[in-house]
């Protein structure tokens, strides 16, 4: 990025993430599918924050095609992980534009995620860094990894979209 902050695309940025988030918690996961590119890759690591994830084990590790996959499976109602479905609500802070690569911009973002379940509430924190590509109706996802503080202890069940 510039030395000068562009803030009119900050907060083109910071809409975007939070109007992904809010899909999300709403559970209104076809409308957050079609936020990804066609190329698009959604990371989850494991154990650590910059692992091969062609080489160790992910949490997450999808393309597109799977991305759609996990959409359809959610929307079966049998993944009895999530029957009934978690209630979700996402904190998104500490945005940042952090480059560009080609025409995509490169971000950065906290979260913090509150899931209550029957098993009790569950804390999920970390940062995400996105590959955000602008489309002819906004902007879309071409990459989002999700580093969670925890990645390297045992998880409860992550059967909801982080």
């Amino acid at each position: 990025m510039s030395a000068s902050l562009d803030v009119e695309l900050l907060r083109e940025v910071e809409q975007f993430l939070f109007q992904e988030a809010r899909l999300a918690d709403e559970l209104r996961y076809d409308e957050w599918e079609a936020l990804w590119t066609d190329d698009a890759v959604y990371w989850v690591p494991a154990n650590a924050d910059d692992v091969d994830p062609t080489r160790q084990m992910s949490i997450i590790f999808d393309n597109r095609s799977r991305i759609a996959t996990r959409i359809k499976q959610l929307h079966t109602g049998k993944r009895h992980s999530q029957n009934p479905p978690s209630r979700l609500r996402r904190l998104v802070s500490n945005v940042e534009l952090v480059g560009e690569e080609d025409d995509d911009v490169l971000v950065g973002a906290n979260f913090l995620v509150y899931e209550s379940r029957e098993r009790g509430v569950t804390l999920w924190a970390g940062r995400s860094e996105y590959r955000l590509r602008r489309a002819e109706d906004g902007w879309r996802m071409a990459r989002k990894k999700v580093m969670l503080v925890d990645n390297d202890r045992p998880l409860n069940t992550l059967s909801f979209l982080i």
